[in-house]
């Protein structure tokens, strides 16, 4: 990617999703591509599912945050990064800076769970939390990049992070025809859409007619409901829901002019979909799956797209669950 392209907001090519694989090879894990017999048996079809829980940090942020980190001139890294996420892109940022020898501050919402919280400190970042219900996390991140120069990394809206993401969708695609499935269709969780506007952005190159669908919570719909208007919705700020990682307000502006015209769909599940889903990883694919990382295998685990003779991909996206949550949805099987 153009060094000077990536400071600006426009979104991304398919070349910048080959580059940024080179950038990441060696540097971010290539996550397997699961299947349960017991599972695809249950569903009529055949299930593969991305575990990016397994993934540096827990998630799938490494890979959008190294990539847009890389790119920062060396002339700008000594006034560091900021960033502001819920946990896991403020995980990706702050080990990404800690590898590329960054000073990293993180903006994170005071409810976020605690170990995404601690995790963030563990590797070595500044950690300044907020009210998420009555404050703005851009407005304090503007000030402070602001006074400290700092270069703000965004959680989604960011063409060095969407290219990143985007390295997961030339994995599957290239994984799926190693293990001999014909994929009809992908199932990627949404926030922000940073993952599947990357992840639609590669599958529309490398595997053309393949659906790609974004997979929400009930209540924070937001993609879903702009793929249906054609314009940007938002949610209610009063919403809640377990899927802390996808909590955001209104689809990214480069991510839905990436969205609108590649995803075949979005999808979107309850809060108890996401706990079965998270039961479900566990009992069949022996993986820690977060709420917010469980929509798009809750979304096929749930009949909210024909399985019955198909082979669809799904992105676990993260797995950084604190223990009661995860006792939760173990209790529910």
């Amino acid at each position: 990617m153009n060094e000077l392209a990536s400071t600006h907001l426009a979104a991304p090519v398919f070349a910048d999703i080959e580059t940024a694989a080179t950038r990441l090879k060696g540097e971010a894990v290539r996550t397997p591509l699961l299947e349960a017999p017991l599972l695809n048996e249950k569903l009529g079809g055949r299930l593969l599912v991305k575990p990016e829980c397994l993934q540096r940090t827990g998630s799938f942020k490494y890979r959008g945050a190294f990539n847009r980190l890389s790119l920062i001139p060396e002339a700008d890294r000594a006034r560091g990064v900021l960033a502001y996420s819920s946990g896991n892109h403020a995980q990706g940022v702050a080990h990404a800076a800690s590898r590329l020898g960054i000073k990293a501050s993180i903006i994170m919402p005071e409810d976020a769970p605690a170990m995404k919280i601690q995790n963030t400190k563990d590797y070595g970042a500044e950690v300044i939390l907020y009210d998420r219900y009555n404050e703005n996390r851009e407005e304090i991140g503007q000030r402070i990049a602001a006074e400290t120069g700092a270069t703000l990394v965004r959680p989604y809206d960011d063409p060095g992070v969407i290219a990143g993401q985007g390295t997961i969708g030339l994995e599957i695609a290239e994984q799926a025809k190693e293990a001999g499935a014909d994929l009809d269709a992908v199932i990627v969780c949404c926030g922000g859409g940073g993952l599947v506007s990357g992840v639609a952005l590669a599958i529309h190159n490398v595997a053309p007619g393949v659906a790609v669908y974004s997979a929400e919570p009930e209540n924070f719909d937001d993609m879903a409901r702009s793929l249906v208007s054609g314009k940007h919705e938002s949610n209610d700020p009063d919403a809640r829901s377990i899927c802390d990682a996808i909590v955001t307000p209104t689809p990214g502006e480069i991510t839905f002019s990436l969205c609108k015209p590649l995803l075949a769909g979005g999808l979107v599940v309850s809060d108890d979909d996401a706990l079965d889903a998270m039961a479900a990883a566990f009992r069949y694919l022996k993986i820690v799956v977060e709420p917010g990382g469980a929509v798009a295998l809750a979304a096929a685990l749930s009949g909210k797209i024909d399985m019955q003779g198909k082979n669809v991909a799904v992105v676990c996206s993260g797995g950084n669950c604190d223990s009661e949550m995860f006792a939760k949805a173990l209790s529910r099987s």
